[in-house]
């Protein structure tokens, strides 16, 4: 990971068409240990859970419809999906100088999938607060994320409950950061396992709400 984080420390000093093409050679070559890396992670990770497929984020940013038109991502990413549709969730880890992180969860649910969740949670907070309290979830993730959330109550909700907070929100995630430190350590691909697999109790409790109804019969 050391070359990979110095590359992408230039390219943020650097991030123009003319000077990647100049180090394309140094950046093909970045790719592939990134790619073998990644895959040794999903290999892995599909020894403690059933997985669909990874993805491995381009280094080429689509600028047609942003404000922002540096041509490149200043960080290296992958996703690992979980197999649907018993099994929700999705696993990412990214690599960038300062912002490394390993995260997971429900970043944008559908429509139905938002109001089961927010159903639930209206019915009974008792599940989601026990995990989300657990110590070992704490230790990795302090707490619960997810900044999209709506300013009123959704409709149909109370906005007097006292789940109202976790109601509103609109993602369901969790993140770990790592410094460049641990990132370039001996241990941070078994720390990224680890990371994962303290996401499962959540993955699998949302997994349930999500392919179940309330009398607990499968949907799926």
């Amino acid at each position: 990971m050391k070359k990979a984080i110095n590359f992408l420390k230039l390219l943020k000093e650097n991030n123009n068409r003319e000077w990647f093409s100049e180090h394309k050679s140094q950046y093909d070559l970045i790719a592939k240990e990134n790619k073998a890396y990644f895959n040794e992670i999903y290999t892995e990770l599909q020894n403690h859970d059933s997985l669909s497929g990874i993805h491995i984020s381009r280094i080429y940013r689509d600028i047609r419809f942003s404000k922002v038109k540096t041509p490149f991502k200043t960080n290296f990413g992958a996703g690992y999906s979980r197999t649907k549709p018993l099994l929700r969730g999705g696993y990412y880890m990214q690599i960038e100088p300062n912002n490394s992180f390993v995260g997971g969860g429900f970043w944008a649910p559908n429509k139905e999938d938002l109001l089961n969740i927010r159903k639930e949670f209206e019915t009974d907070t008792r599940e989601i607060q026990q995990i989300t309290s657990d110590k070992t979830f704490v230790r990795y993730f302090e707490e619960l994320q997810g900044e999209d959330a709506v300013k009123n109550a959704p409709k149909g909700f109370d906005k007097d409950h006292p789940a109202i907070d976790l109601i509103k929100k609109k993602q369901f995630v969790v993140k770990r950061k790592f410094t460049d430190k641990e990132v370039l350590s001996d241990d941070f691909q078994k720390e990224v396992i680890l990371t994962f697999l303290a996401m499962r109790p959540f993955f699998d409790y949302m997994s349930e709400v999500l392919t179940t109804n309330h009398n607990g019969e499968s949907k799926v």
